[in-house]
């Protein structure tokens, strides 16, 4: 059985992606200005879920390819100025450690040019860019733009960008904007496909999550000091007065409603600035301030002080609800809300802070809101509804204020998120990944003494019993203290991924007391034109050496279509190969010859040639490995596996696959290449 659904899903695999894709269609108009002045205007419209990127490099000389711009014939014009975009939006990605400056569904440039020669028909430019979606990358590839001066002018050819690099003619660069010019996250919700289902589904399921989020947060901030009391007190006030049933589900709804009025003016925001929240999420000083407000309200959590209303706006409030009718219960139920600020103020701080972190916008913010009013109101109705239930609620004690401290140690350890995000922004170094983990190993590890009682705080009681209930969370506490403590030496921690800064980001990349293998050190006799690879895994980048090796060796290849910028090919490395099953098939079993698609090193004059299947000029390494990909596989998207023999033959029944995140489906489509093979 196991057997047919690793063979269902090769097939599966195969049939999604064994397809040339082209998610990109690149139009061009001219705006004229004067007769020798005019703005080339390049459009491209992006299928859903791909991105293009912008011309702007971060800090690192790393991550996806910049797309770039390449003018011919630039002695009868000159360039003015920058070519400018539209659309394009600045992203922090995890894997590589840096913002990335990217279009989806829709990007634009404009680029000023003024005539030296008035008598010029059209110009010839070729754009050179790369596309990503999710799962997977396919090669930089050359678009030819012609821009037509004169709407008469005769066609012109299409090999003419092979014309002028034949006749050895050195294009013009255009120089893109700065990344410093380039918004957080902007436009990427303005652009987004309306009609496209997949992505409504996607926003709903984030809205649902972060309201389930905060009805959670809710429903346990009816569990302290400043809001558990008011239960009983305020459900008898309702049941003691005619309709008080009536009015005691209005006072719930009243709550909620509040809450959500409470998110109302952050939509004012976002229409007046549509990339507000965008630049909340990644703002580095917003990121500081959030962590510095979570201590503060961690440290009141923990009794030092109380954060409260003003009494003058509570009397005021209070004094309100005395009129009666619907708006004196509207008023009863703002009460509240003041009242038991300083156990639900921390809480409303951290769904605010996490909602921000968020792309979201003031709808996430909203779904947060109602969220936690809801959690924290409706079961004000309910009891009205059901008087009776209050006879199973446990009585007060302090059990309340073990919850707000519960919520003070959940509060510290999240904001060391909010700073390390900063970190990872600003490239500061102050949070790596081992601090951040033992900063977290003693937050948990001091929640766990304190739930077993060896720690005493303000408004602890002295001689406090430990519940079974305390007792058992303490153990969960003290376990997950326990599973983070490896990491502090480069053990994953698969359970928290996504929390921590990446593996890269840290003291210790390959461990504590580990470093990169190089050729003099390792233990591994590196055989020729072989390099050590990630994880130290012989590999090969030239595909007839790697052949070639695999012969004197007698061992099966595997082909890794790849790319230096291809986002989930880092994933599949990091993250799959890194698994020890499937390391040591690696590194023992298989020839790994590894061709990636977006190297740029020139091929030779004589080396060059013009596909046969794209009928596109291959000028370079990676050109070559992509052709060779579409050709042999009909395939040109990354990352791509392919297991062959040493003439380079498909292992018989062993199908091609693409990005395959699970660990025992790629383990199984190994070893029966291995298995295959002998």
């Amino acid at each position: 059985m196991r057997k047919l659904f690793i063979a269902l899903t090769a097939l599966i695999s195969l049939q999604l992606t064994a397809q040339v894709e082209d998610p990109t269609d690149w139009t061009t108009s001219v705006e004229k200005i004067s007769d020798t002045e005019y703005i080339l205007i390049t459009e491209a419209n992006i299928e859903p879920g791909w991105h293009v990127y912008s011309q702007a490099k971060g800090e690192k000389d790393e991550g996806p390819v910049a797309t770039e711009f390449n003018f011919f014939g630039t002695e009868d014009f000159e360039l003015v100025g920058i070519n400018k975009e539209t659309g394009t939006y600045a992203e922090y990605v995890e894997i590589w450690g840096m913002d990335v400056y990217q279009f989806a569904n829709f990007a634009r440039f404009e680029q000023k040019i003024v005539l030296n020669n008035p008598d010029i028909k059209y110009i010839a430019v070729e754009a050179y860019f790369m596309v990503c979606d999710d799962t997977q990358c396919l090669p930089p590839s050359p678009e030819s733009l012609i821009f037509k001066l004169d709407e008469n002018v005769d066609v012109v050819p299409d090999d003419i960008i092979n014309a002028f690099y034949d006749a050895g003619e050195e294009p013009i660069k255009a120089t893109g904007p700065e990344a410093g010019s380039i918004k957080k996250k902007g436009d990427k919700h303005e652009k987004k496909d309306l009609d496209s289902d997949e992505g409504d589904e996607e926003d709903n399921k984030s809205l649902w999550t972060i309201f389930l989020g905060c009805l959670i947060a809710g429903i346990l901030t009816l569990a302290t000091p400043c809001v558990f009391p008011m239960i009983p007190m305020t459900v008898s006030f309702f049941t003691k007065q005619a309709g008080g049933k009536l009015q005691g589900i209005l006072y719930g709804v009243f709550i909620l409603l509040i809450y959500v009025l409470f998110s109302l003016p952050f939509h004012l925001f976002e229409s007046v600035s549509p990339d507000i929240f965008n630049e909340f999420s990644t703002n580095p000083w917003l990121n500081i301030f959030f962590f510095v407000v979570f201590i503060i309200f961690a440290i009141s959590f923990f009794g030092a002080f109380e954060i409260t209303m003003p009494n003058s706006l509570i009397n005021k409030v209070d004094k309100a609800s005395n009129v009666g009718g619907l708006i004196g219960v509207f008023f009863m139920a703002l009460t509240l809300v003041l009242v038991s600020f300083s156990c639900t103020g921390p809480v409303i701080g951290a769904v605010l802070g996490s909602v921000l972190s968020t792309d979201g916008g003031a709808t996430a913010l909203t779904a947060g809101m109602a969220g936690f009013g809801f959690g924290l109101g409706i079961p004000f109705a309910l009891f009205a509804i059901f008087p009776s239930w209050m006879n199973s609620l446990p009585k007060s004690g302090g059990w309340l204020n073990t919850v707000k401290v519960f919520l003070g140690f959940l509060e510290l350890a999240f904001a060391f998120k909010f700073l390390s995000n900063a970190d990872l922004v600003m490239q500061w170094h102050w949070i790596e990944r081992e601090i951040f983990i033992a900063i977290w190993v003693a937050v948990f590890g001091a929640l766990a003494l304190y739930l077993f009682g060896k720690i005493k705080l303000p408004h602890d009681g002295p001689d406090q019993n430990i519940s079974v209930g305390r007792m058992l969370l303490g153990l969960c506490s003290l376990v997950f203290s326990l599973y983070l403590l490896p990491g502090i030496w480069g053990a994953p921690l698969k359970l928290i991924s996504g929390f921590p800064p990446p593996s890269t980001y840290s003291e210790s990349p390959y461990g504590v007391g580990y470093k990169k293998a190089s050729g003099a050190t390792a233990a591994v006799e590196l055989p020729e034109h072989a390099h050590f690879a990630v994880h130290d895994i012989v590999a090969f980048d030239d595909y007839e050496e790697g052949l070639a090796y695999a012969k004197k060796v007698k061992k099966p290849v595997l082909i890794d279509f790849t790319g230096w910028a291809c986002v989930n090919c880092r994933k599949m490395e990091e993250r799959v190969w890194a698994e020890p099953q499937i390391l040591s098939i690696l590194k023992r079993d298989i020839v790994l010859v590894s061709l990636y698609v977006d190297e740029k090193k020139a091929l030779p004059k004589e080396d060059q040639y013009t596909s046969e299947v794209t009928q596109k000029r291959i000028r370079s390494v990676g050109n070559k490995w992509s052709d060779l990909q579409i050709s042999k596989y009909q395939v040109n998207a990354q990352p791509y596996y392919a297991l062959v023999d040493e003439n380079g033959n498909d292992l018989k029944g062993v199908e091609q696959i693409g990005y395959t995140p699970d660990v025992d489906v790629y383990e199984q489509w190994l070893k029966e290449g291995v298995k295959k093979y002998k």
